[in-house]
This record gives structure tokens, sequence and C-alpha cells, in this order.
């Protein structure tokens, strides 16, 4: 499962953007083999008296992070080709808005302590996560 939380500042995102940006999220794992229903976004408006960057309240801003489970990234050159990815779904959203900070990080956690619907997701590359993938949901194996 990727889970990425935005935090944004308010009127930031409008729905429009949010869906788009979601889906363009989506559709990425899913070329990636993924099944759809893993991908999960949430976004979170943050007032600036609530979002601080280097210690002062930050006007406009945008904080994301990024749990990978489902995937593992194998090397250092696969961590950077993600960093770029990952920039590359943000930027063309995020460039429209004048004097914004905005960053992300991302978390590789173990799939051990992961289940969907009381499942435990199957093996990546799997026939079974191929039929997850193709029924966009869970199914007993």
């Amino acid at each position: 499962m990727p889970l990425w939380t935005i935090h944004h500042s308010p009127g930031l995102l409008t729905a429009e953007d949010k869906h788009r940006v979601a889906a363009r999220i989506t559709d990425h794992y899913e070329q990636i083999g993924l099944p759809r229903f893993y991908v999960i976004t949430l976004f979170h408006e943050t007032a600036s008296e609530d979002f601080y960057v280097g210690g002062e309240p930050t006007p406009v801003g945008v904080r994301i992070t990024i749990d990978h489970i489902a995937r593992r990234n194998p090397d250092q050159e696969a961590r950077r080709r993600t960093a770029r990815w990952i920039k590359d779904i943000l930027a063309p959203e995020l460039a429209r808005h004048a004097d914004l900070h905005w960053e992300f990080h991302v978390d590789e956690t173990s799939a051990d302590l992961w289940m969907i619907n009381g499942l435990v997701p199957p093996p990546g590359g799997s026939d079974t996560e191929k039929l997850w993938a193709a029924q966009n949901s869970t199914s007993a194996y």
C-alpha cells in the first residue's frame, strides 16, 4: 500500500486539484502493477498558525509523507528514480503557487504489519495480486 498524506495550506488545492493529484498518483502505481485500491491519498488542510518551517509560520506550504509497504526500492538508484517520479507528479500542481514551500519524504515499511480487510496481501507480482488488481478488490486466497 502506498499511503500519501498531504498537509497543505487552506485553499491551496481545490477539490478538482485533489482528485487530479490522487488519480495521477494511483495511475502511476497501477502502471507498476499494484491494484488501484492499494493507493490511499489523504489531504489535510493545515492553517499557517499550525504549519511551521524553520520555527516560523508558513503562509503557503505543502508537506507530504508517503508510506510504501507493497514494494521496496532495492538500491539507491531505485530510490532516486522514485523521488524523481514523485516530484514529477507534484511539480505541475505545485509550481502554480508563488512562494510555496513544499517537500516530501518516503518511508518503506515492513509488509509483515499490513492487512487489507483482514487479509494479508498476496506477494508482489503473484497471480493472486494480479487477480486483486484485475478485480480491484480483495478476495480470499
